[in-house]
């Protein structure tokens, strides 16, 4: 058994082991100071290309905080969606140059498992501002599309896409 002091002392120096001692901020390595400082600089340049896309197209546009710009340009009247919704959409996806790499018209209306399923993140977040009938407009950079490397097949490296969509189903979970 223990004798009372031993607790104590043990007590004691766990505490001031664990008290914040005015720490100062860790400061980043030279080469994570530089990758910071890349994509910051990456995440300006993007913005510019997508606001530069959005005046010439006259599009009213809003961004979340995550950077998605989007419009709902035809209000649906059906369920809105939440996660772990299934959505049925068909959609046109292109590139800031008007170039389209996929289409439902082609390989047929798209469905995924809001919040579950392999998609972009940006096109996750999309779907919970619609509901169903909606028509909307997503453009999504890089870092909620198809990141660094592209989808390998019709989607370059770190590219900017558009999603048009037309939400047809809801199917709500449960």
């Amino acid at each position: 058994m223990k004798s009372p002091a031993i607790s104590i002392a043990y007590f004691l120096m766990l505490t001031l082991a664990c008290k914040n001692q005015d720490q100062q901020p860790i400061k980043a390595k030279p080469e994570t100071r530089s990758l910071i400082t890349a994509n910051t600089h990456l995440i300006k340049q993007d913005k510019q290309m997508i606001e530069k896309y959005i005046e010439r197209h006259g599009y009213s546009m809003q961004t979340t905080n995550t950077g998605l710009y989007y419009m709902i340009y035809e209000h649906g009247h059906g369920a809105k969606v939440t996660t772990d919704d299934e959505v049925l959409f068909d959609y046109t996806l292109s590139l800031l140059d008007g170039s389209i790499c996929y289409e439902s018209g082609t390989s047929g209306p798209k469905s995924f498992i809001v919040g579950r399923s392999e998609s972009e993140s940006g096109l996750h977040e999309g779907m919970l501002l619609l509901r169903e009938g909606d028509k909307a407009r997503f453009i999504l950079p890089p870092h909620l599309a198809f990141g660094l490397y592209g989808d390998n097949e019709k989607i370059p490296m770190r590219a900017v896409i558009v999603y048009d969509i037309w939400l047809k189903k809801v199917r709500k979970s449960g």
